[in-house]
């Protein structure tokens, strides 16, 4: 379905992404730390809210 170019490209893409944000937010560090305190809470409240979407549905299918 992809030619080796294509996973190659798709590969130094995403590595080079990585790089890139890793730097970019790198910098702001300091005030996201300062702005965002907390927000992890907001993170894990949407995974557990995903999670018993799908409790849910399973519960249900059967």
């Amino acid at each position: 379905m992809f030619t080796t170019g294509q996973w190659i490209f798709a590969a130094l893409f995403f590595i080079a992404f990585i790089i890139a944000m890793y730097f970019a937010y790198g910098k702001d560090k300091a005030l996201h730390q300062k702005m965002y305190k907390g927000s992890y809470k907001i993170l894990i409240g949407f995974f557990i809210f995903i999670v018993l979407l799908f409790v849910i549905k399973i519960f249900f299918k059967h």
